[in-house]
């Protein structure tokens, strides 16, 4: 079934027509009303699209997509090494101290309030300064 096409009429400048002319070719169209269709349906969807991937070229989101997952990869296996060498200290700590529960609690409870206040920027030096009463 052929789809209903309806009949504008346009003038552009002679300027536009060459591009027109010149453009033709790499974007696969046969003729002028299919390259300016397919260019304002572009157009259209670049206006109206909350989601910028939809007017991007496919090549180009899937290497955005790629380097993203490539980089969440990384810092996911960056994540786990932390955690052992985090959990290999705490263990050593715990092995050589005796650290009563009620203090750990209340420890606990400061170090996430710091860290909140902080957004995670803390530092040795700051904590060394804790347990020293400069805090």
């Amino acid at each position: 079934m052929a789809e209903e096409k309806t009949r504008i009429h346009t003038r552009i400048t002679s300027e536009t027509e060459r591009k027109i002319a010149a453009a033709m070719p790499l974007s696969n169209c046969q003729t002028q009303n299919e390259f300016v269709e397919k260019a304002l349906q572009f157009y259209c969807d670049y206006v109206a699209s909350q989601d910028c991937f939809s007017v991007l070229p496919p090549m180009l989101v899937a290497a955005i997509r790629a380097t993203v997952q490539n980089s969440e990869s990384h810092i996911c296996r960056l994540l786990f090494k932390l955690a052992v060498e985090m959990d290999m200290m705490m263990n050593v700590l715990a092995a050589a101290m005796e650290i009563p529960e009620e203090q750990l609690r209340e420890l606990r409870g400061r170090c996430v309030q710091e860290v909140k206040k902080t957004h995670g920027m803390i530092s040795l030096d700051d904590a060394v300064e804790y347990q020293n009463g400069g805090d």
